[in-house]
């Protein structure tokens, strides 16, 4: 089985709609694969519409989090996206969204950068604009050469001089909401050091200690001394470990497939969970 446990779509930041992503994973190859948009569960009703025969759909989220400043983002998966407390939290993470790209696009433009505000939402459409729709601005200004790019000390990253802070749940509550959600937790992209800083290991412990599932080890932005690593670390806590490729569609360069998650792994994430199941395509 092939399983790719992270993925976008337009309902956020990807430039696939839910029902080409789903497509587009079954033409990858892939058996399962998890759409995990930015604070939202807007995506899950498309992707179930167009769902492939042989393909499993795993519904999830990637909730947007903050600890002792430093921002991260939890995997949740398989919760009831009915629940109302996570459904709250969910609301305002979004409703922050749009004053904060604004803000953004406030500090570009005092850095000399022609960006506009019109320019970013075009390029958002209906998804839920976020960084990645504002760093796609760049390239089309020329400003930087890839979205990724972007995402450095000079504009993006979140030590960034365009970088404005927005509403993001504390991870210990989001291991809660998610868990009484009957959902199960996994850490995105832990020790992503390109994206900026992130939490030190001794976090990590903490929230496996508060009910953590998970870690994403196998990632593109973890070079093999990284997962090894993190590999050490989840054997240490008795933490899952996951690969996936955090698809974008065209706005990065990862490919669906790129990571996957073993087999087992997924199906403890399934036996864990009791909010919601896999969804296995009919064909759509």
């Amino acid at each position: 089985m092939r399983i790719d446990l992270h993925t976008h779509s337009t309902a956020s930041d990807g430039t696939d709609t839910p029902a080409e992503l789903v497509r587009n994973a079954a033409a990858a190859g892939l058996d399962v694969v998890a759409l995990t948009d930015h604070d939202t569960v807007g995506g899950h009703a498309a992707a179930r519409a167009a769902l492939p025969e042989g393909l499993t759909l795993v519904t999830g989220a990637e909730l947007s989090c903050r600890l002792d400043g430093v921002s991260l983002h939890m995997l949740a998966y398989l919760f009831d996206p009915d629940e109302p407390e996570l459904a709250r939290e969910r609301e305002l993470v979004r409703d922050d969204r749009v004053p904060r790209a604004r803000a953004m696009v406030g500090k570009l433009r005092e850095l000399g950068v022609p960006v506009t505000w019109e320019q970013v939402a075009r390029i958002a459409g209906d998804g839920a604009v976020g960084r990645p729709h504002i760093a796609t601005a760049l390239v089309e200004l020329g400003v930087v050469g890839s979205v990724s790019d972007a995402f450095t000390s000079e504009w993006l990253a979140n030590d960034g001089r365009a970088y404005v802070e927005k509403h993001e749940l504390d991870p210990f509550d989001a291991i809660r909401l998610v868990k009484a959600a009957g959902g199960v937790t996994v850490f995105a992209h832990p020790l992503a050091v390109k994206r900026g800083s992130c939490v030190p290991q001794s976090a990590i412990a903490e929230l496996a200690a508060a009910g953590l599932d998970g870690i994403e080890v196998d990632h593109m932005d973890h070079d093999d001394a990284t997962r090894a690593r993190l590999r050490g670390l989840a054997a240490d806590l008795g933490l899952l470990t996951t690969g996936s490729s955090d698809y974008h569609g065209s706005r990065k360069t990862c490919r669906l497939g790129d990571y996957t998650t073993d087999p087992e792994v997924y199906g403890e994430i399934v036996r864990r969970s009791t909010g919601a199941f896999p969804v296995p395509g009919a064909g759509g």
